[in-house]
């Protein structure tokens, strides 16, 4: 349901086009910045606390695979001491620490080019596809044709397979379709088993040896495949969410725009046409053209009365209608949003004060917040009335001290209506906004 008055427009100001500006002023309500930046640790939220959600599924995917070359040369390289001696243990780790180093650059350059900020590193790739290929063919020389025994052979061995895993899925990262990535692992599969037939390898290890190939380097690569389409499929899930919340405030200026519409068209087409009549009427000296202006200017002031009572229905808060809204539009931008309380019975100044603090209160755990839920509740109690408004955002702009401008607009129109206005974080992880606005005395007690 598409949400009513100018609160749409605010909240899709805010969310989308990310300006202050808006109906009304702008209140501190809380959350951090979801602009995704990776700044410093000092600041509001921390470096991880401010960036988006795609942004954080981004930087924990980017680490991964950094984390994937720790476990290359850990897991392939350093085992080679206890097996081989110092020498060949340590050209053997030297060549798979500089793989590793290798694989993390290229998934890093490989991880840009799949979110369009770089040309796709055809060079890199060929050079760690290079690079794979030498140290799994010494590797494997090694292996048989190698003069220090079993535990050689299973040193050489470790190394083959585990370069040629790793590099076929860093190869992966860099590429695109189902079909390339099956021909990465193919040709590993492929080379592994023509160059051992070529070196004489039995048919029992040569057939392990290609298994394990094929197991590790498929593995590896149908985990980078899937990294990637769940990176995507994050942000192109974030990019509907904004396109949603987007289409809402697009059709709720076209609802105000029919509403003009339908009040202006018709009078002022009657203006027109009456106009002309007085024209031709005075023309011919006709006193019916005085009549006619008068009924032209009496159209005029009721059109100026019926525009006033359109805007007057978007510039004024109903609490209501702005409860309803602020739920449509959280629930649009991804927000779980919970509204208790209703305000049926409460006076038409009250419930025009607190639909502020709403539209208000909501327009900015939209703009500042990078919030996963908000709970709105109004009760009655004791001769007022309470309005909660809080989210999970944590902090405000302002750094949680309540003095912005737009809490300082909201404490006038409460103070109007004799209210009091509270905000501020809440153990650090919340931020909440309390609206208390007494009830006028009505006869016979108060109204509820």
């Amino acid at each position: 349901m598409v949400p009513l008055g100018t609160a749409a427009l605010t909240y899709g100001e805010h969310r989308i086009m990310r300006t202050p500006g808006g109906a009304g002023d702008t209140a501190d309500t809380g959350g951090s910045d979801d602009t995704g930046g990776s700044g410093g640790i000092g600041g509001s939220g921390g470096w991880w606390g401010r960036k988006s959600t795609p942004g954080k599924v981004e930087a924990y995917t980017r680490w991964s695979f950094h984390f994937f070359a720790l476990i290359e040369a850990t897991a392939v390289g350093l085992p080679a001491f206890a097996q081989t001696g110092a020498g060949t243990a340590s050209r053997l780790a030297v060549a798979v620490a500089g793989h590793a180093v290798l694989c993390s650059r290229v998934s890093a350059q490989a991880l840009d080019w799949t979110r369009g900020r770089r040309e796709q590193p055809v060079r890199l790739l060929w050079a760690l596809g290079a690079v794979t290929a030498l140290i799994a063919a010494v590797a494997l020389v090694l292996r048989e044709r190698g003069s220090g025994g079993e535990d050689l052979r299973a040193a050489a061995s470790t190394v083959f397979v585990g370069v040629l895993g790793f590099g076929a899925g860093t190869l992966t990262l860099g590429l695109r379709g189902r079909r390339q990535v099956l021909n990465v692992v193919a040709g590993c599969v492929a080379g592994a088993l023509f160059a051992q037939f070529a070196l004489g390898s039995t048919a029992g290890a040569t057939l392990g040896t290609g298994l394990a190939v094929l197991f590790t380097a498929g593995g590896l690569a149908f985990t980078a495949a899937f990294s990637v389409w769940l990176l995507d499929a994050v942000y192109e899930l974030d990019e509907a969410r904004e396109t949603r919340a987007r289409l809402a405030v697009a059709e709720e200026r076209l609802r105000f725009g029919r509403d003009l519409h339908d009040v202006m068209g018709r009078n002022l087409s009657v203006i027109a046409l009456k106009s002309e009549l007085a024209v031709q009427l005075a023309r011919r000296g006709r006193a019916e053209a005085v009549e006619q202006m008068i009924e032209v200017q009496r159209i005029a002031r009721e059109s100026q009365r019926e525009v006033r009572d359109v805007v007057r229905g978007y510039r004024e808060a109903a609490l209501d209608v702005e409860l309803a809204g602020a739920q449509g539009v959280l629930t649009a931008a991804g927000i779980e949003c919970e509204v208790t309380g209703e305000a049926a019975g409460l006076p038409a100044e009250v419930q025009s004060a607190l639909g502020w603090v709403v539209r208000e209160a909501t327009t900015n755990v939209l703009r500042h917040g990078n919030a996963g839920r908000c709970a709105v509740a109004v009760r009655v109690a004791a001769g007022s009335v309470v309005l909660t408004v809080e989210n999970d955002g944590a902090k405000t702009v302002d750094g949680g001290t309540g003095g912005g401008a737009g809490l300082v607009g909201l404490r006038e129109r409460l103070t109007a209506v004799g209210g009091e206005l509270e905000a501020g974080s809440v153990d650090g992880e919340r931020f909440r906004v309390v609206a208390t606005v007494p009830l006028p005395a009505v006869a016979g007690g108060v109204a509820s």
